[in-house]
């Protein structure tokens, strides 16, 4: 086997591993889920779990990491577009809970868990956080230019974090509504107020 593919088919466990760590901490809490846990939920032997991952704190920091890096890379590829200032927040909100779909057991972990991590590992995830916030920041602040010179963006900014990450605590992507349906919502919501929401019928099936 070329040492290609043998890299591919390590990386490929250690996302298997991280996804089915993230499922357990999302429903368990990280101190609760122990590495017995992560293994059996991975189909691998205790010892081919420490093959892949020293401990705990390291499969959390492949989560946590992980996941704002993918994040970080949407929303910079976003701004990157050049959009106009009305195109862009839209774009960014509808991107970010797109991934949000995809990723909420790890949205979830990245949320609640990296306050287990060590300091060096928390400032490495928390740096990404930072690009995400101020390209957020920035696409407020181009939407509201009379803002600028004033901490308002940001303020802003976090304010619309606390709607759209703490989503998991309330939302059940089985029903009626999905994140498809909620995009559009949370940008109306943020930028026109609750009198913005646009109502859509949907169309009702003929028996």
């Amino acid at each position: 086997m070329s040492v290609d593919a043998i890299s591919s088919r390590t990386n490929e466990q250690r996302a298997l591993i991280s996804r089915k760590a993230a499922e357990l901490f999302a429903r368990k809490g990280y101190a609760a889920t122990s590495m017995n846990e992560i293994a059996e939920a991975s189909h691998l032997s205790k010892p081919g779990l420490y093959h892949h991952f020293k401990d705990k704190a390291e499969v959390l920091f492949h989560i946590a990491d992980g996941h704002v890096s993918r994040l970080a890379d949407i929303v910079t590829g976003v701004e990157a577009l050049g959009l106009a200032p009305e195109r862009r927040l839209p774009e960014l909100i509808e991107v970010f809970m797109l991934e949000y779909a995809e990723a909420q057991n790890e949205h979830r972990v990245l949320t609640e868990d990296v306050r287990f991590l060590d300091a060096d590992a928390q400032a490495c995830v928390v740096e990404k956080e930072r690009t995400v916030v101020r390209v957020f920041a920035d696409a407020v602040a181009a939407v509201r230019p009379d803002l600028d010179g004033t901490q308002l963006p940001k303020v802003l900014t976090m304010f619309l974090f606390g709607m759209l990450n703490w989503m998991f605590t309330w939302f059940q992507p089985n029903g009626h509504l999905t994140h498809d349906d909620l995009a559009p919502i949370a940008t109306q919501l943020f930028l026109h107020g609750i009198f913005g929401v646009e109502v859509q019928r949907r169309p009702v099936a003929l028996r």
